[in-house]
């Protein structure tokens, strides 16, 4: 089917990566609802971010790169006092330990442009915005299809009985949900993931997407219950740096190509579909985290670098 033509407001942290390895120090841009919005942008969909950044030079940098991969800043989103960043300490045996300074606060934003809205990460749980993304979510619900990632950082947000509750509203207000392994495993200790999955689907979202690793993804729609794993290709792994957005965005890409998100005739043309009417979609998904891992950084590929 044609493209969709309505945008996606993606809402959620935009930062700047700090990589500091030896005497060696590197700054990127990053954070996960970014990546999402340029890995939209790239697949050829409009796509809009609502962040929090500063008017400072990381956050003009931050704006130029968003810009360059055909994403629109929100009005509003420029507001902080300065540019968040994440750095990442790495030893000498590869192992990284993250600092965050991080603060997450968001201005009113109209979503009836938005067809689609898509949220997660740190942006869902990190107060005072936390609570602002859920008032946003609950009020576009009724004119436009949602998505849910929750992409957890245990580090900055507390234990798993701290932010169960919250990830659970949003499964419950979510259309689309994608999750890993290692978040479910996180977040419901000796609970079997597929487990969780399926009981996310009785929640409220249509399709729920377990990601795991070379394993593949295990796809659970909640109106049949139906259940299937599709594999992952062999890859030349360079690092897995933005392979779970890279993910999320060619799936959200297969389901706005495939007439199942936006409104309200897309909301139950996703209820109402089959695994092969998914399948597409989640194929795209696992092909653009592949096309992601085998490169180095949060790498987000165009429709003419797939195969899909």
């Amino acid at each position: 089917m044609t493209r969709q033509p309505h945008r996606t407001l993606v809402v959620g942290e935009a930062l700047i990566d700090i990589v500091v390895e030896g005497q060696q120090r590197q700054e990127h841009v990053g954070g996960s609802p970014a990546n999402v919005a340029i890995g939209l942008a790239q697949l050829g969909h409009a796509a809009d971010l609502l962040t929090h950044i500063g008017g400072d030079e990381r956050g003009q940098r931050i704006t130029e790169h968003l810009a360059a991969a055909g994403v629109h800043l929100a009005t509003g989103s420029d507001t902080a006092h300065h540019t968040p960043t994440a750095t990442a300490h790495v030893d000498p045996a590869g192992v990284a330990t993250y600092d965050f300074d991080l603060a997450w606060d968001i201005s009113d934003v109209h979503t009836s442009a938005s067809a689609h809205v898509h949220t997660g990460s740190i942006a869902a749980t990190l107060e005072p915005g936390a609570s602002q993304v859920l008032e946003l979510v609950q009020q576009a619900r009724p004119l436009a299809t949602i998505s849910y990632d929750p992409n957890l950082r245990p580090t900055i947000m507390g234990e798993p009985h701290d932010v169960r509750s919250r990830v659970e509203e949003l499964v419950g207000l979510a259309d689309v949900v994608k999750v890993s392994d290692e978040d479910l495993q996180w977040l419901y200790a000796d609970t079997p993931v597929s487990q969780v999955a399926h009981l996310w689907g009785q929640l409220g979202p249509s399709v729920v997407v377990l990601t795991q690793g070379p394993q593949g993804a295990l796809v659970v729609l909640s109106a049949t219950d139906e259940e299937a794993v599709l594999p992952a290709a062999p890859a030349q792994v360079v690092d897995t740096v933005g392979a779970g957005d890279s993910f999320m965005a060619g799936l959200l890409s297969g389901l706005l190509d495939g007439g199942l998100l936006g409104d309200h005739s897309a909301r139950e043309a996703l209820r109402a579909s089959r695994l092969d009417g998914i399948r597409p979609a989640v194929e795209r998904a696992l092909a653009t985290a592949h096309w992601t891992i085998e490169r180095a950084g949060a790498a987000a590929p165009t429709r003419s670098d797939l195969t899909i």
